[in-house]
């Protein structure tokens, strides 16, 4: 099968489970800039300079897609999804970014200079995946608020998750 399918040539695209919708759904810019954001992540781990970072940014990068997938499903098709056996966003997921945002603040690291990124490749690529990250949330949020997603976890993980590629940001800095 070919991906062009051209499904998609008249503006529309395909959810889970059959639905289609317009390319311009408030669900499917929530899944595309989610997608950006995991781009973003690829970038930071491609260019890691710490295992430590890269280990974390891949396990965030599989999360996403977990993420990816609640969010391009239909609020009444979601029992189907989790009966299908796919993860929904839980408050664990969140709370694994919390220890990481802890223990690094432990560090004591250095916040100098970090309204400018580009310090370091791995710290400009970082800093960009957390301004995706942010419009990944206020993309999230526009459908949470219209009641197109009934999970808020999402919502708190992506803020979660921004705080911690700043934080690792300037952790890769003061390192």
């Amino acid at each position: 099968m070919s991906i062009a399918t051209k499904t998609g040539d008249r503006g529309t695209t395909g959810l889970m489970y059959g639905h289609r919708v317009p390319k311009n759904h408030a669900r499917v810019e929530a899944c595309g800039t989610l997608d950006e954001l995991n781009s973003a992540l690829g970038l930071a781990r491609a260019t890691a300079s710490h295992e430590f970072v890269a280990t974390n940014l891949l396990w965030i990068q599989q999360r996403m897609v977990e993420v990816m997938g609640e969010v391009g499903v239909l609020p009444p098709d979601l029992p189907r999804y989790a009966k299908d056996g796919h993860r929904l966003v839980t408050p664990e997921l969140t709370a694994r970014l919390d220890a990481l945002v802890k223990e690094i603040e432990a560090q004591k690291i250095s916040f100098a200079g970090w309204a400018t990124p580009g310090a370091t490749q791995h710290s400009a690529a970082l800093d960009l995946a957390r301004t995706v990250c942010r419009r990944a949330e206020r993309r999230v949020y526009d459908l949470h608020a219209d009641g197109g997603l009934p999970n808020g976890e999402i919502l708190i993980y992506l803020n979660r998750l921004s705080d911690l590629l700043w934080l690792f940001a300037r952790w890769v800095e003061s390192k």
